[in-house]
């Protein structure tokens, strides 16, 4: 591993923008870069994943997988700034670095001699309402014929996803008749009719253990400043470590938009996004050899984690997956987000023995 090529790489992928959807310039950049290297096989898929192969043995072939999408529109400005000891810019962790660190994998692993075949993937689909669409497309080619699935994150050097997270996500629409804001004063506004069920939402009890959250992301509507809005929208993202809680709140958020008082305005529910639970055992191999591989490279703190990543998909099906850091960093999903520089090295030395070691023990 290069650390200044794979910097260099870090932040020219950073520049490219990928929203969920969008996401085809910059798996076109990682095509371009893994066509340089040799590999043995490269394709891309009809929703645009990209696969690379790296050729191994006759173990069973290992995915290592990276997100291509990120949370930011097109339309944000993707400027990016280097310091002695960080990078910083909108996606430079989540997950520019990362994809980056499979083209440095795309080039190290050739050179040595692996039990299988490793499949370094770029996939779409990870973020907001993508629903992880890609993994689900990795998932159905592979299924559970391989060693194992790592996933690849930017920031979380240290923690071990080996818990899938189950996620619901809602949007709500409200409409009314609308109007002239003097004109037609007294008619319902489907915003303020949105406020009020947005307080409620923020009203609602939710427990503490298990973890349960409920976060309301986005909302828009309106024509002008002087118009009774008829339509706006509110969209939420529930999670929790329990589906059962999960199953409680959803029956909540149900009963709360039919008792709504809705003279005047229609009111919809509709499920956007549904992010599959699963577990790994702490004792398992596979989130064993994680820990050890971190304690190889010198990283003293590890954590067992619950998570909401590509690895939901694998450890829904009952194949074994973890999603690792490659390095530590903060302020993700905003504009001011960062990485660290000095860990790189320690994240991608253990990513890289957790790929030999998986490989050789098969994934049991």
């Amino acid at each position: 591993m290069d650390l200044d090529r794979w910097i260099a790489r870090t932040l020219a992928i950073q520049s490219i923008p990928a929203p969920t959807f969008n996401e085809a310039e910059r798996a076109a950049f990682l095509k371009s870069e893994f066509e340089a290297l040799r590999v043995a096989d490269l394709e891309q898929d009809d929703i645009g994943n990209l696969f690379a192969r790296i050729p191994g043995a006759d173990a069973r072939p290992l995915i290592v997988s990276a997100h291509l999408d990120t949370v930011f529109s097109s339309t944000t400005d993707l400027s990016h700034r280097r310091t002695r000891s960080r990078l910083m810019g909108p996606g430079v962790g989540d997950n520019s670095v990362a994809l980056a660190a499979l083209l440095e994998l795309g080039r190290d692993l050739q050179d040595r001699k692996l039990a299988g075949d490793v499949w370094l993937v770029a996939n779409v689909g990870e973020e907001g309402l993508g629903n992880l669409c890609g993994m689900r497309e990795v998932v159905a080619r592979f299924g559970g014929k391989v060693t194992a699935y790592l996933v690849l994150e930017g920031m979380a050097l240290g923690h071990i996803y080996h818990r899938a997270l189950p996620v619901r996500r809602y949007r709500i629409a409200f409409r009314t008749e609308g109007g002239h804001s003097w004109i037609h004063a007294g008619r319902t506004s489907a915003l303020h009719k949105l406020l009020e069920v947005g307080r409620q939402l923020l009203d609602m009890r939710l427990p503490s253990d298990p973890r349960t959250t409920l976060n309301i992301g986005r909302i828009e509507g309106g024509r002008s400043i002087n118009s009774i809005a008829d339509a706006a929208v509110l969209e939420i993202d529930l999670r929790s470590e329990s589906e059962a809680a999960l199953e409680e709140l959803d029956r909540q958020l149900r009963s709360l938009i039919k008792d709504v008082h809705a003279e005047d305005a229609e009111i919809e529910l509709t499920l956007v996004g549904s992010r599959p639970g699963g577990d790994l055992a702490a004792d398992h191999p596979l989130v064993q050899a994680a820990l050890q591989s971190l304690a190889n490279a010198g990283e003293r703190e590890a954590y067992l984690e619950y998570g909401s990543t590509d690895a939901s998909v694998p450890l829904n099906r009952g194949i074994p997956a973890v999603c690792v850091g490659i390095t530590k960093g903060g302020e993700a999903h905003t504009t001011r987000e960062y990485i660290e520089i000095r860990p790189m090295r320690k994240g991608y030395t253990a990513v890289l023995n957790l790929i030999e070691t998986t490989l050789e023990t098969n994934g049991e």
